[in-house]
């Protein structure tokens, strides 16, 4: 038994293909009108298979090749009596049914070239003119005790009847068909030789009754639909599958994160405490708070009648941050005094609001803060003047 390895290195099977015996077949070459398409082809096939047939063609199994530009197609019948109940039966299922000798079709030979093809029960010879559609074919059936020199005569008077071959070939192996790699042509080979029939003449070259091959490609097609919805189906589901086993992991990958985030969350709160501690202690041993020269700044351009209650700095405040109470008898220098501060280049915003009023005396508070890194005089320097 063979392993199911095997089967997928052997690549797909042959289509089913039944070939007839060439002798139940008459064959003609018949006119086509220049420039007809396919569809005018067919008719005018038909019209002279059904003029030249001594039957109707309702009692024949005909076929027909014909390649675009061609000046003729080449048509084939036999008489539906020729075959039995038991012999059509076994054409059940198959892609195509064709005369033996129709496998050949598919070769494109040089011009006036003959091709013999032998078989225990025939010997036919398949000629081409010029164009890819043969002109003649003629077959002759061996006696059954026929020597190998009797049918080396038929194949002479085959060929002396046809004339004009200007090359022979002969295939004394049947052509088979080929694993099938694709539905847009079956290929037939016997040794060296191979042929090549498209879909489109094989359509017209299978010699079965026409309606019921109708129906079975209508069916054929129905299937085809079937089963590429069915795979697209299949895939859909595929995918769809692989996108909740994606959810899933990544909601599983999601948990296992959270549980990490909570896990660690203790850590870097301490190690951004001690961050946030060892900044503090850098800023206070590198840094430190400037009362007299922030004072310095503001009480150089302080007015006469303006006079300083208090100051105080407050590190927890910041250390660029200067608070002075004060008081004046003249009300309107409060506001000058601040715009002057204002206008220092080392201070950053200045706040100085009446806190109250005792007597002739208005009291306030004075906020300045000053610019971060700003370079104030030192004590004993005498600051600049706006």
């Amino acid at each position: 038994m063979s392993s199911p390895l095997g089967f997928l290195r052997s690549g797909p099977p042959p289509p089913r293909v039944a070939l007839l015996p060439d002798a139940a077949f008459f064959t003609r070459a018949v006119p086509v009108a220049a420039g007809a398409t396919a569809l005018e082809a067919a008719s005018q096939v038909e019209l002279a298979l059904e003029a030249a047939a001594p039957f109707p063609l309702s009692q024949l199994y005909y076929g027909w090749f014909w390649a675009p530009g061609s000046p003729h197609a080449l048509v084939f019948a036999a008489y539906r009596r020729r075959f039995t109940t038991d012999q059509t039966s076994t054409w059940q299922g198959a892609e195509v049914v064709l005369p033996g000798f129709a496998a050949l079709l598919g070769l494109t030979p040089e011009p006036a070239t003959t091709v013999v093809l032998a078989s225990p029960e025939s010997i036919t010879a398949v000629h081409w003119g010029h164009g890819p559609v043969p002109t003649h074919v003629l077959t002759r059936v061996p006696d059954p005790e026929a020597t190998e020199e009797d049918r080396a005569r038929l194949r002479d008077e085959l060929l002396r009847e046809i004339g004009g071959s200007h090359r022979v070939i002969e295939i004394a192996a049947p052509l088979a068909p080929d694993p099938a790699h694709n539905d847009r042509e079956i290929v037939f080979r016997s040794g060296e030789v191979v042929s090549r029939l498209p879909a489109a003449a094989l359509a017209v070259a299978d010699v079965r009754d026409k309606a019921e091959l109708a129906a079975f490609r209508s069916a054929r097609r129905r299937d085809v639909v079937l089963w590429r919805v069915t795979v697209g189906l299949a895939a859909s589901l595929v995918v769809f599958g692989l996108g909740e086993f994606a959810l899933v992991g990544g909601r599983m990958w999601q948990r296992v994160r959270e549980r990490q985030f909570v896990a660690q969350k203790p850590l870097v709160e301490k190690i951004e405490s001690i961050h946030s501690l060892t900044a503090k202690i850098e800023e206070m041993a590198t840094k430190r708070l400037r009362p007299v020269e922030m004072l310095l700044q503001v009480s150089e351009p302080q007015p006469g009648e303006v006079w300083f209650t208090g100051v105080r700095a407050d590190v927890g405040r910041g250390l660029n941050t200067l608070y002075v109470e004060g008081r004046t008898s003249n009300a309107a220098l409060i506001n000058s005094y601040e715009s002057t501060l204002r206008k220092l280049p080392t201070i950053e915003r200045v706040e100085a609001p009446i806190t109250g009023l005792q007597g002739d005396q208005t009291r306030f508070t004075l906020t300045a803060v000053f610019k971060a890194g700003a370079q104030l005089p030192a004590v004993g320097e005498t600051p600049k003047a706006p």
